[in-house]
């Protein structure tokens, strides 16, 4: 189909576009930008006037919660979570049951993916066979099956040496490695950040150098090996310092935080608001405000929503017996609109850290900027509109959030993938 998308303010972070024009589309990629190539002819017109036309949003980490835990959610209702976000492009972790570690699963998920005809989906392969820290999976077999990296979620190995191996493994073929920061016997038996909240409210608490003890193993080892080194979901303040110092000493080494770390702090958790349990766990104030500015200066490299739904029962539990975890997928946009507002942080600058940034980090090219030629995934929406966050407003299943209740900007108008419009408020 023949889109024309008009009077729309045109974002494209890669190509420093920012201006009213229109947007052609046809064939599924963006045919031109501006002027109407030669026979153009639209079959739909889409008036954007007032409205952002940007790239279609890209979350580098997002549990659609199949295989396994159909009962928290299903691939229907998170694509349909993906489509009213705006988001058209998933990385997903391999967390799933049974973990992605062999090629016929992760087959079988794009190819459920593919038939929903949503959102892009991009699978992150386990490191280790069922995510058990023992035995190397099969990685050159799950990247021609559809993996872009591989990662144990958030079940880190204990053993270093079967992680120096899987590094090893993964740098002599190029294969990213994504890697949460947990030393397992700081984290321990804890359920909060081990600060004044935890003590006040009695919850073990998880210290940060948790995450500084596994920052240094991690880049030490990458160092040794060669692999490249991808630091998921940072919550500390000494955790992004540790990695800005790596980079100084010439290490190519990325990064990124989640929606919640980015607004959230321990704070939060008020009188055990289960909503704010979450891995890694939300940090002091310092920490928070440390994230927002490493993610405004581009020390981090990109923000996602760590979207992880959760049933209602596991929610209702006292806070250290319930599930870590939040939803997210359709509070990505508007709480990256949020962070630039108050940071000062130019849209086409906020708008390149879950589309451009995100889609080199996960090695996509075609996606993730408006050229033309590229890839016809695009997101419009109205940044002057502010909607209240509710349970009947979410269309994930999972309605577990910390920002229930609050009113947050930006909208999603439109979703288009390919070139097909997926959805439309």
């Amino acid at each position: 189909m023949k889109i024309r998308i008009v009077n729309g303010r045109v974002i494209d972070p890669m190509h420093q576009v920012d201006r009213v024009q229109d947007v052609f589309i046809a064939e599924g990629k963006i045919a031109a930008l501006g002027s109407a190539p030669a026979s153009f002819e639209a079959e739909c017109t889409l008036d954007a006037d007032g409205l952002v036309v940007a790239p279609g949003l890209i979350d580098l980490a997002a549990r659609l919660r199949e295989p396994g835990f159909e009962y928290r959610a299903t691939l229907e209702s998170e694509m349909e979570a993906a489509m009213a976000g705006g988001v058209t492009s998933v990385a997903i972790p391999p967390d799933t049951d049974p973990a992605l570690d062999e090629p016929g699963l992760v087959e079988m998920l794009c190819y459920r993916a593919k038939k929903l005809n949503r959102a892009h989906i991009y699978p992150v392969g386990a490191l280790t066979i069922a995510l058990k820290g023992e035995r190397l999976s099969e990685m050159a077999e799950l990247v021609e099956a559809g993996c872009v990296a591989f990662s144990q979620a958030n079940i880190p190995i204990v053993d270093n040496m079967v992680l120096m191996r899987a590094m090893q493994y993964a740098a002599t073929f190029g294969f990213r490695v994504w890697l949460q920061p947990i030393a397992p016997f700081l984290a321990r038996g804890g359920f909060a950040h081990d600060g004044e909240v935890a003590n006040r409210l009695g919850l073990p608490g998880i210290p940060v150098a948790a995450e500084t003890v596994a920052i240094f193993t991690y880049l030490q080892l990458a160092k040794v090996t060669g692999a490249r080194l991808h630091i998921t979901r940072l919550s500390s303040a000494e955790g992004l310092a540790l990695i800005e110092q790596a980079r100084a000493d010439g290490m190519d080494v990325t990064c990124d935080v989640s929606i919640n770390h980015l607004h959230l702090c321990d704070c939060d958790i008020g009188h055990f608001n289960t909503h704010c349990h979450l891995v890694p766990p939300l940090r002091g104030q310092s920490d928070r405000d440390a994230l927002a500015r490493g993610l405004a200066e581009g020390c981090i490299n990109a923000l996602c929503s760590d979207h992880t739904p959760v049933d209602d029962d596991h929610k209702l539990k006292p806070f250290s017996e319930s599930e870590p975890g939040a939803t997210g997928l359709e509070l990505l946009l508007p709480l990256t609109l949020k962070w630039a507002a108050e940071h000062a942080v130019p849209l086409p600058v906020a708008l390149s850290r879950i589309t451009l940034d995100a889609a080199r980090l996960v090695g996509i090219t075609k996606a993730g900027h408006l050229a033309p030629g590229a890839r016809a995934d695009i997101c419009v929406f109205d940044p002057a509109a502010r909607a209240v966050v509710s349970r009947d407003s979410l269309k994930s299943q999972g309605k577990n959030t910390p920002f229930l209740g609050e009113e947050l900007p930006g909208q999603v108008r439109y979703t288009l993938v390919e070139g097909q419009l997926m959805f439309e408020r």
